[in-house]
Order: C-alpha cells, then structure tokens, then sequence
C-alpha cells in the first residue's frame, strides 16, 4: 500500500518564483560577466578621459604650466606602469584559467562530472575573469591617450584620473585573484563540495509547498486530457507553478503534472494531464515548463541525493580507491535523509487564492530517496568495512527517527547489507567487526 501523502502551498501564499531561462543561460555561461564588465570599463574610460581633458584644459585657462609640467612627468612614469601592467595581464590571466582547467577536470574525475557546474557557476570565477580582462582592456585603452609632447603649452590631454583608475583595476585584481585562489581551493576539496551539495539540497527543501496531512486526490476528478510537450527534448528543470495555477484556475480544470522534476522528456510525450474539464489553450501554457540539457536543484528534491551518490560510488571504485569520501558522502545521505524522515511526500498540492487545488505535482517518495541513497553505495560497500560500518550506523539512526510506516526501506537496505557482508567475509571475525556499527567507519 502506498503512502501517498502531499503537500500544498498556504491559501494566498508567495509562490515559489519560477526558473528563469534567461537567468540560468547567464549563470551557466562565462560569455556574459566578462563582456558586460568590457563594456562598462570602456563607458567608465571615456568619463575618465572627459574628466582629464577638462582639467587640462581648466590648468591652460589659468596658466597654471608648472602644474601641467608636473602633471607631464607623472604621466611618463604612469605609463611606464600601464605599459608593464597591459603586457603582463594576459599572461597572467592564460596562467591562471589554465590551472583553474586543469583544476576542474581533475575534480571531474575525481569526484563526479555534475560538480562542475559548482566551478561554472561560481559568482567569484567570473567576477575575476570578468576585472582581469577589464584591466588589460583599459590599460590599452590609457596608453592610447598619452601625449608625446614635452611643451606643457602644448599638451591636449595628461590621463591623470585614467592612470588612477588603472592602478585601482590593479589593485583590484589582486584582491580578487586571492580571492579567487582561496575559493578554487576550496573546491576542489571534496568535504566542501560535498557541504556545497548539502546546502544546495536543503534549500530545495525549504523552497517545498507546507506539508499538510489528511489530503487524498479523489477529488482530482477523472481525466479528461492531457496536453503534450512541445519543444525540444531535455531534462524537466522546472515548472511555473503560479502560471499553471492561474490558467487552472481561470479554466476551472485541475492540472496533473506528470514527470517528475528530472525527467527526460521528448517531444509529444505527455506532460500533463487535464481533470475536470478541458484542455485550455496551448498558448496560456507556453513557457511553463523548463526543459534544458541538464538537472538543476530548483524544485528537484533528488539531484542532491543523486550527486551525492555518484561521489560514493567514485569514491568505492577501484581507480580511486577512497572510502572515506565515500563515507563523507553518507554523513549528508544520512542528514538528508534524516531532514525528510517526518515530512509528507509524494506528491504537492497547490491551491488557488480560494483554497481549491489547481496543480498536482509529483515528488520522490520516502522509498524512493532511501533507495537512491543507499542502494549503489551498498552494492560497492562490500569489502570495505568503514563503508559498511557507517551505513549502518546511518540506517539505525534513520530507524530512529522515522516513524514506523517509514521503517520497511531502511530494514531492507540493512538486511541486504548484513547478508552481503556475511557471504562475502572471510572469517567470522571479519564479518562482525564489517558488521558493527560506527558513524565515523572505522575513524
């Protein structure tokens, strides 16, 4: 008997804000920051050139030529430090990212190739790509306005407030490359990436419609329509909750959706399904599904668990040979788990302003995100006894914390343990010292 259990949105409530395409192709690409910073560096340059040529020419009116001359020498000895700044800057930053390539792959490889999206995605990446490239873009941009004259009668222009701002960019570049060192180095750590993923999952959870008890579906009505996807096919990333409300609503029809978050769809599979009416315009459901070439965890409860599971299982593999990152990877399986023990899933109700249900959305079960967890690490936990060791330390606190309906998926994940073990032990006391439970392993 399944426990189908779910979860609504409080009447009148903010709904969860949609995933915006534009937003995530920005996130996901390093074009953008660099080229905005460009040409805002080039805007900032003409002000500052403006700014020079209204002083100079401010000193010219008052005949201030010993302050011209001054201003001349400071401008021989600023561009020397502009020349060795632009002719080092792109050295610098080929140096760098080259490392940073490097760094990536090997984290690839090393812990699994979802996490590249961590380096990808990293605000301070792009920011330091984004002032490296703007320094070299505004060095070349200074030296074009240096005079050659030496007569201070005869200067147009002395790049005073350009030759500031170089050195601040400078400056500013430093800051951020150590920075930027600092947080690269902090993923490529693997308990950091591994608290990354957590934290990323537990927003999900937070993001999750209230949990409500003692709701069913029979009032869903049958169905009368399903409306298939069009478009390209790719991972379901996201719905617009709040648009599929209002058309439902507006319609007087209750929308199934009926992939989960994370599926692969492909063109005229269906994607939702019509009760009570219906099927409304295809044109008031345009865009209400995201699909792209990869999961996110926006409204995806599993992705986490996923990534999580892959790095056990790299972990367990015979290339890397590293069951300690695997039982770094149970510690968050088991918190994760442990956050979910008590709380309604299944499926999310969401209702319209007058409390009636207009959307229905599917989410992983209780059983479903045990087996995701634990399932593939315990295949591979056989001969390793931190690694069996500390799933059944995690089990046994999960069976403490469940509530008793919840019980049977982490009973069954510690028997098909506990025999695995027991066929593949050598001696008896091998078999129980792999057998005995322990939330470090083996410490």
């Amino acid at each position: 008997m399944s426990d189908w259990m779910v979860t609504q949105g409080s009447p009148g409530g903010r709904r969860p804000r949609a995933l915006s395409p534009l937003r995530e192709h920005l996130r996901d690409t390093f074009w953008f920051a660099p080229t905005a910073a460009m040409v805002s560096v080039f805007v900032v340059w003409l002000g500052a050139e403006a700014l020079d040529t209204a002083i100079v020419d401010a000193l010219r009116q008052d005949r201030d030529y010993d302050t011209l001359g001054e201003l001349l020498r400071f401008a021989e000895d600023a561009k020397a430090v502009v020349s060795a700044v632009g002719s080092a800057m792109m050295t610098f930053i080929g140096v760098v990212f080259s490392i940073s390539l490097v760094a990536v792959q090997m984290a690839s490889g090393q812990f699994t190739p979802r996490v590249v999206r961590l380096f990808v995605r990293s605000r301070i990446t792009k920011a330091t790509f984004a002032v490296f490239l703007s320094t070299f873009v505004l060095t070349l941009l200074v030296l074009t306005s240096f005079d050659t004259v030496d007569d201070p009668r005869a200067v147009t222009t002395v790049p005073l407030v350009q030759s500031v701002l170089t050195l601040c960019m400078v400056a500013l570049s430093l800051l951020l490359f150590v920075l930027y060192v600092n947080a690269t180095l902090r993923l490529m750590r693997i308990s950091h990436v591994i608290a990354r993923i957590a934290s990323e999952s537990f927003r999900v959870v937070a993001s999750m419609p209230v949990p409500v008890s003692g709701q069913d579906t029979a009032a869903l009505g049958a169905k009368t329509a399903w409306v298939p996807h069009e478009g390209r096919a790719g991972v379901l990333r996201d719905v617009h909750i709040a648009r599929l409300v209002r058309v439902a609503r507006t319609h007087g029809v209750v929308l199934r959706l009926i992939p989960r978050i994370g599926d692969f769809v492909v063109p005229g599979m269906p994607v939702l399904a019509v009760h009570g009416g219906p099927v409304p315009p295809r044109r008031a459901l345009r865009h209400a599904i995201s699909v792209g070439v990869e999961r996110t965890y926006h409204q995806d409860l599993g992705f986490g668990l996923r990534q999580l599971s892959d790095i056990a299982l790299r972990g367990l593999s015979p290339a890397v040979n590293d069951p300690t990152t695997a039982v770094q990877a149970l510690d968050r399986i088991v918190q994760f788990l442990a956050a979910l023990s008590r709380r309604p899933l299944d499926a999310a109700l969401h209702r319209d302003r007058a409390g009636a249900v207009r959307l229905v959305q599917p989410v992983p079960g209780w059983t479903e995100l045990v087996d995701l967890g634990f399932t593939e690490a315990r295949g591979c936990a056989v001969g390793n006894p931190q690694v069996s060791r500390r799933m059944l330390a995690g089990l046994d606190d999960l069976l403490l914390l469940a509530p008793p309906e919840r019980r049977e998926p982490l009973l069954r994940h510690r028997e098909l343990l506990r025999q695995a073990v027991a066929l593949a032990a050598a001696t008896a006391p091998d078999r129980d010292f792999a057998l005995r439970p322990d939330r470090q392993g083996i410490g």
